[in-house]
């Protein structure tokens, strides 16, 4: 019996497999996606933590898809079914004194406009004016540099650049010269030239380096954070939890005709004549393609199709491809809402910042570069059971926390007992700001950077599949000559997020890759 075959196959079903794979689908194509757990979404799913208690495993909060996919993919309307709550931001404050950050704008518990209102809204709204142009860049295809000054002069290369470059010019050269000086510059500095060492400043500090091998002195962390607002900065937590955007995407390919299978391992790219023709299963099974997309790491992703089809330059690019997850993830099940002291009415709905300062971000970003655990993580948390009770039952609440810098390879292993002490420091640094929130716990579950990486091949458990400095994106994602989705083989390209534009729940790699597919005229 002659294999199975279809125009295009996709290896993973996380958002951007999933997206390449409707992207195709729409175009009249026949597509299977291949996922080697046992259900969709990599990051982006919900866990069943107690009986009717679901949490979000990893991820689990949106703040960047992409419109253009959403327009392209229907997200959000009733073939794929996506309902965002919009979440305040609150900074919390060990003396009680927290920031409330809504649209843009501080105000402190009274409601009353914060003192540093003005400068801190002057520099996110410049911040976000500057975002915009590199979101501009997220659905097109950079130029590879690999044939040096001809790939510029393509003309729709060409064109994109020059319309980046006209919206820069129009900002005014005062404007201008603002965004090139601020592009390579420390969030540090940038935030306390004009603002206190306070939770208004650590709150802004946080978000430009989570999930980065980096503290936020290191030079281009405004830049990343700049990367992150480039789809305007909403924070949103989906209605049914996390696996309401595994299934938004996934029925929008369903819908779209794609046949999507899980606990379907792939073990090899086939490969004849230096042009990817198929897979094999770990079962053995082999289906034909036309072409292959592989929504995993750039390296697995050549290790599948075997070295011998990668020069050596290539390999020595990707060797040295940075991807030192500093993430971890910690969801508790929780009896009843915790109280946090000084925090006022029904903010606790809010996503919550434990980053008391600039400063503070900083010092708990040191222990990462000698293996070790911060005592005193940055977090991020949120309490989605409170905005959607359709997650839990019985009154219980889910509080999910994402702790930053920490280490992929801790000193002397990710033991029993070292998942034990981080819960014991996730839980002592909550207790600061919620006293009673430990006698409250049911559940708990820990998950280490290397557990990400376990759990959805994730490159080092790296939450973007690599780092977003900025010798990271654009032509260098996930390195210079493999910026343009093609990767190795003919018909053998990168969907996921270390691509371009890179990490994120937006779907953007995933649609520029399947497009770049077209384009090439790999289908026809």
């Amino acid at each position: 019996m002659p294999p199975k075959t279809y125009d295009a196959i996709v290896i993973g079903a996380g958002h951007n497999g999933l997206a390449a794979a409707a992207t195709l689908a729409r175009k009249g194509h026949a597509v299977l996606v291949l996922e080697a757990q046992s259900s969709i979404g990599g990051m982006a799913k919900n866990v069943e933590l107690m009986k009717g208690v679901f949490a979000p495993e990893i991820a689990h909060l949106l703040y960047n898809i992409n419109p253009t996919v959403a327009r392209e993919l229907g997200l959000g309307t009733i073939f794929a079914p996506l309902d965002l709550i919009s979440l305040a931001t609150v900074s919390l404050s060990p003396s009680g004194d927290h920031v409330l950050i809504k649209d843009g704008t501080p105000q402190d518990m009274a409601g009353k406009s914060h003192p540093e209102a003005a400068k801190y809204t002057e520099i996110y709204q410049r911040l976000t004016k500057f975002a915009g142009l590199l979101g501009q860049m997220s659905t097109k295809t950079p130029p590879s540099l690999a044939g040096g000054i001809k790939d510029i002069t393509d003309l729709a290369q060409a064109a994109g650049l020059t319309k980046i470059g006209l919206n820069l010019k129009l900002m005014g050269k005062k404007d201008m010269r603002e965004f090139l000086r601020v592009l390579l510059s420390n969030i540090y500095d940038h935030l306390l030239d004009d603002l206190t060492d306070s939770p208004l400043s650590g709150a802004l500090a946080a978000d430009a380096v989570r999930g980065a091998y980096a503290g936020p002195r290191a030079p281009g962390t405004v830049f990343t954070l700049m990367y992150r607002l480039g789809n305007g900065a909403m924070v949103t937590l989906p209605k049914g939890g996390m696996g309401a955007v595994a299934d938004a995407f996934g029925k929008a390919a369903s819908n779209s005709g794609v046949t999507i299978r899980t606990d379907a391992k792939v073990a090899k790219v086939m490969v004849a004549d230096d042009r990817a023709t198929g897979v094999q299963l770990g079962s053995g099974e082999v289906i034909m393609a036309k072409a292959v997309l592989s929504n995993l790491g750039p390296k697995s992703t050549m290790m599948l199709a075997g070295v011998e089809h990668y020069d050596v330059e290539a390999t020595r690019r990707l060797r040295h491809h940075r991807a030192k997850g500093t993430t971890a993830k910690v969801n508790l099940v929780l009896s009843e809402v915790p109280e946090f002291t000084g925090l006022k009415g029904d903010l606790a709905h809010a996503r919550l910042i434990i980053a008391p300062s600039a400063t503070y971000v900083e010092r708990a970003f040191n222990p990462v570069k000698y293996g070790e655990l911060p005592q005193d993580p940055v977090i991020e948390a949120v309490i989605p059971t409170l905005s959607d009770a359709s997650i839990t039952t019985d009154g219980k609440h889910i509080l999910s926390a994402i702790l930053s810098f920490v280490p992929y390879n801790l000193k002397g292993g990710w033991s029993d007992a070292a998942h034990q002490e981080l819960r014991e420091i996730a839980i002592k640094t909550l207790e600061t700001y919620a006293p009673n929130i430990r006698a409250l716990i049911l559940e708990a579950q820990v998950l280490s950077p290397a557990d990400i990486e376990t759990l959805t091949g994730a490159p080092g458990g790296h939450w973007h599949h690599g780092e977003m400095g900025i010798d990271q994106v654009l032509t260098n994602r996930p390195a210079n000559q493999l910026a343009h989705y093609r990767f190795g083989p003919a018909g053998y390209y990168l969907c996921g997020a270390t691509a371009h534009p890179g990490g994120d729940v937006m779907g953007a790699a995933g649609r520029n890759a399947a497009m770049q597919v077209i384009k090439d005229g790999v289908l026809k």
